[in-house]
C-alpha cells in the first residue's frame, strides 16, 4: 500500500529512524516496514566501515545522550590531544577542545587522551605511526637529530633541553615549538685574502685556516648569534694584532710564534661561548711583486757571498796540501819518483804510441823526470 514504508539495512549498515525530525531508534541490518500516511519517518543510512559519524545532528545526539550503547562520545579537553585507535590501529589525531561522535558497530574505536599540561613529546611508537600516516608535520614538530650532532627544543622561546642523537616529534598544539640541531662535528674556517700592515710598514696578504668544535650547544646557540661568523670576525682581529707586532723578517722566519700568537687570542675570546679552537695555521703570506723583486735580490746576494766565501777556502785549502806536498817530495827520493811515475801514466793516456829505449832504466831515468 502506499501509506507502508519499507526500509532495507544492509549488512554494512546502520539506520537512524528519525520520526517528525527527532531520532527515534538505531536499525540494525534487515527489512522494516512503517505505516507512514503523512511522511513523517525518515531514515539516514549510515555506512558501518566509517566509524565516525556523519549526521549534522552529532552535537544533538551527544547533548541528548541517546544510543549510548551504540556510539562513543570522544570529549577532548582544550589542553589534550586524542588518539583515535581503529581496530587497535592509530589512525586519526583529534585537536584540543574537540568533540566527535563514532559508531560502535563493526570497526572497534577506542579514544586515548594525552595532556599537554605534562608534555609536549611524542611517544616513539606514537610518533612512528604518524609518520607512517603522512600527518606528522599537520600536528607535531619532528625533529631529526643525526649523529655528532645536538638538538635544541624551543617552547614558547624557552629552551627544554639538549636532544642527543635520534629521532623526536612534539605536539604543536597552543605552543609556538621550534628546535635546531648543532653540529658538534670539527669544523674548518678559512680566513682569506687579508691585507695587513706589519710593524716596519711592509704591506702583505695572508690567508689563515682554523679548526674548532661546539663542547656546549646551549652556550653557542644562547650567548652569540651567528658563534661561526663571531669566530670569523675573532681569527680576524688575531690575526691583525699578531701581524701588525712583528716586522717582516720576524714574520718570514718564524711563522709558528704568528700561529701561536693568533691561537692565543682567539681562544681566549670564545671560550666562554661554548666553543673550543683545535688549531690556527697560516697558510698563505703573499707579498707584493716589488716586495718580491727586492727580497729576490737580497737572498741572491746572501748566496753569492756565501759562495765566494766557499770557494776562497777551498782555494786556501787546496794551495796548503800543494805546500804539505811539496815539502814531503823535496824529502823523499822515493817519493819523488813515485810522482814522475804518476805524471808518465797521465801523459800516456793522451798518446797513441809510446817507444822506449834502453829498457826500464830508460823509462826510469831518461823518458820522465822532474826537477826539484
Amino acid at each position: 500500500m502506499f501509506w507502508i514504508k519499507q526500509i532495507v539495512i544492509g549488512d554494512g549498515e546502520r539506520g537512524l529512524l528519525y520520526r517528525n525530525r527527532r531520532a527515534e531508534r538505531i536499525l540494525a541490518p534487515g527489512v522494516y516496514r512503517y505505516f507512514d500516511p503523512f511522511g513523517r519517518i525518515v531514515v539516514a543510512m549510515h555506512d558501518m566501515t566509517r566509524p565516525e559519524y556523519a549526521g549534522a545532528d552529532a552535537e544533538a545526539l551527544m547533548a541528548a545522550g541517546l544510543f549510548a550503547g551504540s556510539f562513543l562520545v570522544a570529549d577532548i579537553d582544550t589542553d589534550e590531544v586524542g588518539l583515535v585507535f581503529k581496530n587497535g590501529k592509530l589512525e586519526d589525531i583529534l585537536m584540543p577542545g574537540t568533540r566527535k561522535l563514532y559508531w560502535q558497530a563493526m570497526v572497534p574505536v577506542r579514544v586515548e587522551t594525552v595532556s599537554l599540561a605534562d608534555s609536549l613529546s611524542i611517544r616513539a611508537d606514537v610518533a612512528n605511526r604518524l609518520r607512517q600516516l603522512g600527518v606528522i608535520g599537520k600536528v607535531a614538530i619532528a625533529v631529526d637529530v643525526p649523529e655528532e650532532w645536538a638538538g635544541l627544543v624551543f617552547i614558547d622561546g624557552k629552551l627544554q633541553g639538549v636532544l642527543a642523537s635520534g629521532a623526536y616529534a612534539y605536539w604543536n598544539f597552543g605552543k609556538n615549538v621550534t628546535a635546531e640541531v648543532i653540529d658538534l662535528r670539527v669544523q674548518s674556517l678559512e680566513v682569506s685574502g687579508q691585507e695587513l700592515l706589519t710593524r716596519d710598514r711592509v704591506s702583505l696578504r695572508v690567508n689563515l685556516a682554523a679548526t674548532l668544535r661546539v663542547v656546549d650547544p646551549i652556550a653557542a646557540r644562547t650567548r652569540v648569534a651567528k658563534y661561526l661568523d663571531y669566530v670569523y670576525r675573532e681569527l680576524q682581529y688575531g690575526l691583525r694584532k699578531a701581524v701588525s707586532a712583528k716586522t717582516l723578517d720576524e714574520l718570514l722566519g718564524d711563522k709558528a710564534s704568528l700561529d701561536a700568537d693568533i691561537f692565543a687570542y682567539v681562544r681566549g675570546r670564545v671560550v666562554e661561548l661554548g666553543l673550543e679552537v683545535q688549531g690556527v695555521g697560516v697558510k698563505d703570506v703573499i707579498l707584493p711583486g716589488e716586495m718580491k723583486d727586492i727580497l729576490n735580490s737580497v737572498v741572491q746576494a746572501e748566496k753569492a757571498a756565501q759562495a765566494n766565501v766557499i770557494r776562497r777556502r777551498e782555494e786556501a785549502n787546496a794551495t796548503r796540501s800543494l805546500l804539505n806536498t811539496a815539502k814531503l817530495i823535496e824529502g823523499s827520493p822515493v817519493l819523488m819518483r813515485l810522482k814522475e811515475l804518476e805524471a808518465l801514466e797521465k801523459v800516456t793516456e793522451k798518446i797513441d804510441k809510446f817507444t822506449v829505449f834502453g829498457g826500464l832504466d830508460g823509462v826510469l831515468n831518461e823518458v820522465i823526470g822532474l826537477k826539484t
